[in-house]
């Protein structure tokens, strides 16, 4: 058989059994066995030899060290309530505006976002606070499920942000290192950020209803009392922001190093509000033993596909066809994001970094695209991947904390707006470069 052929029966194969609801980590170690086995012939040990030096070269690599690190961080301060007070000022402060208190949780989940890197945690987060507080001021409900688990996605693009880290563990290369990633991916998180804003901001202007701001008589608190409530709660967690980023960006601390000092910063802060006990560190550190394990797991089944797929030449194949094309670069480009985002309707990003960074990264490079720019708008593209039915995450961690009133046609009207706004947004990181290669240049001399 050729390679051509058996790439595309490993891809029908892998899409045939998630269908069929197998789990995605054992999936794709098993489609990697059975393809493996066909094209060595049968021989058990080579394959498991080539599995083996693969995994545990995966699990020698350092920076994978701040996952565990950067998710304990993300749990202890989903339960030091962090975010509640920053939502309380903001609902307080912008409540007056029309949507302002939708804008309050975009806000908020960005800056939780440059606390945690973890979607799950914030859109929990949120959803819990900001869900029956939307419900109670006749905010839409569509509306307000997209606010909701689009502003939560950001989680896993601005740092600090697993999947940065996992990208960058990845290629082993120095232009898209961690650091540089995590610089790359600044701007581009507050540019979807702001988008959310702008959209949700004009949407409440031209129709009052589907937002509406808080009576006039509810208005209580003076200037002065605003102020004081918005730095008492924005200041810690941007205190801990600087700490984690401004480390890495400074070249004083590695991405681990840096990760592990967040953890720190993290139980201060659960001081700072008293929240800080034996309780809730027990239950962090299960909480991320579990997801790293779950994580740890899809990027095992994630490699041996991804291994068995370019040893038996099927990443050639892939190139030969994409280069082959007598099509201008962007067209190839199109074509590769457009199977990340297929992709992302079905599985995890992590699985999906591990089967297309190895393959998707040679072409981009031959056809001149900077590498860092490149990852990033993978990265973006990925965030869509917890939106997009049948598969999107954010969907589902709403709709298990959400009131009753949110049914599943709401949370999917409410999301397709946001859909679009992250896809322009990709668009216009495709056509403005600089947007995602300026800081890394500023930090890190690119």
């Amino acid at each position: 058989m050729t390679p051509e052929f058996l790439a595309i029966s490993m891809f029908v194969f892998l899409m045939a059994s998630i269908a069929l609801g197998h789990p995605l980590a054992i999936t794709l170690a098993a489609v990697a066995t059975l393809f493996g086995l066909i094209d060595n012939g049968g021989n058990v040990p080579a394959l498991l030899d080539l599995f083996v030096n693969n995994s545990w070269g995966l699990f020698q690599n350092y920076t994978l060290v701040a996952v565990p690190l950067f998710i304990f961080m993300a749990q202890v301060l989903d339960r030091s309530k962090v975010s509640e007070a920053l939502f309380d000022a903001l609902y307080i402060v912008l409540g007056g505006l029309r949507g302002g208190l939708g804008m309050a949780v975009i806000v908020v989940s960005t800056v939780f976002a440059a606390t945690t890197g973890i979607v799950g945690a914030s859109v929990v987060a949120m959803g819990l606070m900001a869900g029956p507080a939307l419900l109670r001021r006749g905010y839409d409900r569509s509306l307000s499920a997209g606010i909701i688990c689009s502003s939560g996605t950001l989680g896993i693009l601005i740092p600090p942000s697993i999947m940065l880290v996992v990208y960058g563990g990845l290629t082993g290369m120095k232009e898209t290192s961690v650091g540089n990633l995590f610089a790359g991916a600044i701007l581009p998180g507050l540019l979807l950020s702001g988008m959310y804003l702008l959209y949700v901001g004009l949407r409440c202007f031209i129709n009052p209803k589907l937002g509406p701001p808080i009576p006039h008589e509810e208005r209580t608190h003076s200037l002065s009392q605003k102020v004081r409530m918005t730095l008492r709660s924005f200041v810690p967690p941007f205190g801990l922001i600087l700490t984690v980023m401004g480390t890495i960006l400074a070249g004083v601390a590695t991405p681990t190093e840096a990760a592990a000092l967040g953890c720190v910063g993290a139980m201060v802060l659960a001081m700072f509000n008293r929240k800080f006990n034996r309780d809730i560190i027990s239950q962090a550190a299960i909480a991320t033993l579990r997801t790293t394990s779950m994580i740890m797991l899809l990027f095992i089944g994630g490699k041996l596909f991804s291994v068995v797929f370019l040893s038996m030449g099927g990443g050639d194949a892939v190139a030969d066809l994409l280069l082959g094309m007598d099509v201008h670069e962007y067209v190839v480009l199109a074509i590769m994001m457009a199977v990340v985002f297929i992709m992302g309707m079905f599985i995890d990003w992590a699985a999906i970094l591990l089967v297309v960074v190895p393959i998707f990264t040679p072409i981009a490079m031959d056809l001149g695209f900077d590498p860092l720019w490149f990852a990033m708008l993978i990265c973006v593209n990925l965030q869509t991947s917890f939106l997009t039915p049948p598969f999107g995450y954010s969907l589902f961690y709403f709709k298990g904390v959400a009131p009753p009133e949110y049914t599943i046609g709401h949370i999917y009207k409410g999301i397709l707006p946001f859909v679009a706004l992250q896809v322009i947004g990709l668009a216009v990181m495709i056509f403005f470069p600089e947007i995602i290669t300026w800081l890394p240049g500023v930090f890190f001399g690119r």
